[in-house]
């Protein structure tokens, strides 16, 4: 999907144009889900805002052994029961987070996370990112069916854009320090046409609103669902038994990172059982039922490129150094 597309470019643009000529002979088969529905609308002149239905929460964080063991332990505690407690684990995405929404299957909007009560209105953006599904396939999709995910941009992906930071610091532009940058930034174009020259991709991991329809029991049946009718889940996501195969987990995928070929800070390690998820509820931003355990911080040698001492209001001179920009990218990978 990302790194070995079904076919070459060259291929699948030339079938697009063929697409192209026979729908403006025969509009009459143009379908929601044609490809060709995914680029083309006119730059906007600001976003519009989208209202979340149901909030998009964010999630606390872990950064050792010993505070997810605490994390394991609280809700354990919390359940109160002899009731075996599973985990889905996933990578945590280092993206922007996405809401699509669905009704009888054909994407109708899609929403920026915003301040997790509203967002902005990308929808014109999002149909042009060929992983994500105008369209879904399969039987029992429901009525209304909002997916939740993360959009970002693969290391090949943010190699290609190369051109256009070396264009930038010629101009002094803004220049994309990494793929998580430009990936909010290609997102956020008022002009989905320069979006569509952006190889983002997708992988949703959670849902917001459900009507008309029922879903498995399950957060990783869930995943396992929306696989189905088509849209893109991470094949690294892993039902861990116990805490150990928890840590297990986090081990292995720290130790794989380099070789992912695209940018993660962690994992994100949720409670399986939906109906424990409802027992353990809330608190006021997060769930407590998931939470992420953190990789520990990239570190980096770089230059003081100037010193400039700043004058406060009070007469306070405060000193500010000017370092070197430096991608944590080229470091790590």
């Amino acid at each position: 999907m990302m790194d070995a597309p079904e076919i070459p470019d060259a291929e699948y643009d030339r079938l697009m144009r063929e697409l192209r000529e026979l729908e403006t002979k025969h509009p009459e088969l143009i379908t929601p889900d044609s490809p060709t529905q995914r680029v083309g609308a006119a730059p906007l002149a600001a976003f519009s805002q989208i209202r979340h239905e149901v909030p998009m929460l964010s999630l606390d964080n872990v950064f050792d052994e010993e505070s997810f063991l605490a994390f394991n332990k609280r809700v354990q505690d919390r359940l109160k029961s002899n009731e075996k407690v599973t985990w889905c684990c996933e990578l945590k995405l280092d993206g922007l987070a996405v809401s699509i929404l669905y009704e009888n299957g054909v994407l109708v909007s899609a929403a920026t996370r915003g301040d997790g009560t509203t967002g902005e209105d990308i929808t014109s953006n999002v149909r042009t990112i060929r992983a994500i599904p105008l369209k879904l396939h399969g039987e029992n999709i429901p009525a209304r069916l909002e997916v939740r995910g993360e959009v970002f941009l693969p290391q090949a992906g943010f190699e290609k854009i190369g051109d256009l930071n070396e264009d930038a610091r010629r101009t002094g532009g803004k220049v994309f320090a990494n793929p998580r940058n430009a990936a909010a930034g290609s997102l956020r174009q008022l002009d989905p046409r320069i979006t569509a020259k952006r190889p983002l991709t997708f992988f949703c991991y959670g849902v917001g609103v459900l009507e008309g329809g029922e879903l498995p029991d399950t957060h990783l049946g869930r995943l396992m669902q929306f696989k189905a009718w088509g849209l893109p889940v991470s094949d690294r996501v892993t039902l861990c038994e116990s805490a150990e195969e928890v840590l297990a987990f986090y081990h292995k995928v720290e130790k794989d990172r380099p070789t992912l070929g695209f940018d993660i800070d962690g994992v994100v390690i949720k409670v399986n059982s939906l109906a424990q998820q409802e027992q353990l509820g809330f608190v006021a931003r997060a769930p407590r039922w998931a939470v992420a355990f953190k990789f520990p911080a990239q570190e980096q040698m770089t230059f003081v490129r100037d010193v400039e001492f700043q004058v406060g209001r009070t007469g306070a001179i405060t000193p500010v150094a000017r370092l070197e920009p430096e991608s944590m990218l080229l470091a790590c990978w």
